[in-house]
């Protein structure tokens, strides 16, 4: 016979059906096992109201401690930090970018998975904006054995990214930094005439403003405020250049795909993160204007949150199949 549950505890599916069935996430945190690689996570682990296993995820020292044991167990990754108040990234969410995106890249050799890691050797990806964490190239070089080259404005953020993979082996001659010295451009100054890449990824920021930016962790605090008694920790991190656009994600996409033109022959598939489902509209006009050959939307979930992924290439069907013969064999 079943034993009926208490009043503060409740069932949970083991599996995280919205993730991407590779997502090494899509299970429940076994703290357990992370403990064991990472001790220091251990004093972040309670038990909430509904008897579960969990850390706060409000406190931005038990978020990078939860991080740093799921890069250790996960993807071999051992020493990891990001400087304070630098964004915090949701590693679940981040892996489903870089395995929906695979998806897309491997699409016309799909049904052969099983070669996905020998053609990875072949892959070379551009991360815009790669931030302090560094973490699409982490996941995509230990996942499918991309080698990146990340691009980024701040010096700091690009500093840190560097010691993450100088202090990694398993890193080493697999990611490339570059500093953008021009905050207006984003392809310009980091793609060179004669580089290919396969695949261009993108986390951009989401506010238009420093003030909309601010405004919008307050907003988060106070509704925080009333759902838990405690004081809550402010962990809504990041740099200027992390959180806010002139204009926003939407000019910032646009903006990114009127560059991308320049580089239609130097690119397979250019991608960037969508949270805004309305600013879906303006992208298609301007990818149209562009004339980009084929436009894809690949739509994520991770808890509530909904967002997608905007993908575009300017190669042909033929052209597609030529940069596949010629690079990937």
């Amino acid at each position: 016979m079943k034993k009926p549950r208490a009043l503060n505890e409740r069932e949970h599916a083991k599996i995280k059906s919205a993730l991407h069935p590779r997502n090494k996430h899509i299970e429940r945190y076994d703290f357990k096992l992370l403990i064991a690689g990472s001790p220091e996570l251990g004093q972040f682990v309670n038990l909430n109201k509904y008897r579960d296993e969990s850390i706060d995820f409000f406190n931005p020292e038990a978020v990078e401690a939860l991080n740093k044991a799921l890069l250790k167990q996960y993807y071999a990754i051992d020493n990891w930090s990001i400087p304070k108040d630098y964004l915090c990234p949701p590693i679940p969410g981040r892996a489903d970018y870089i395995h929906h995106i695979a998806d897309l890249l491997y699409a016309k050799v799909s049904g052969q998975s099983d070669k996905y890691s020998e053609l990875g050797k072949r892959i070379v990806c551009l991360d815009i904006g790669v931030g302090a964490n560094c973490i699409y190239p982490i996941l995509g070089n230990r996942e499918y054995g991309w080698s990146f080259i990340g691009s980024e404005s701040d010096p700091v953020s690009l500093k840190n990214a560097l010691q993450i993979v100088k202090s990694n082996p398993v890193l080493d001659r697999k990611i490339e930094l570059r500093l953008q010295n021009n905050s207006k451009k984003i392809f310009s100054g980091i793609i060179k005439e004669d580089e290919r890449f396969d695949l261009t990824v993108c986390n951009p920021p989401f506010h238009s403003s420093a003030s909309d930016a601010a405004a919008s962790a307050m907003r988060k605090l106070n509704n925080l405020r009333k759902k838990v008694s405690a004081k809550p920790v402010l962990n809504f991190g990041g740099q200027d250049n992390e959180l806010w656009y002139n204009g926003g994600e939407e000019r910032f996409v646009q903006h990114m795909i009127r560059e991308s033109q320049q580089f239609a022959a130097n690119v397979y598939w250019f991608s960037t993160l969508i949270s805004k489902q309305s600013g879906l509209k303006n992208a298609f006009i301007e990818l149209k204007r562009a004339g980009a050959m084929d436009v894809q939307t690949i739509s994520m979930k991770q808890g509530n949150k909904v967002s997608r992924i905007l993908a575009w290439t300017f190669l042909s069907e033929e052209a597609q199949l030529k940069w596949i013969e010629t690079h990937w064999k």
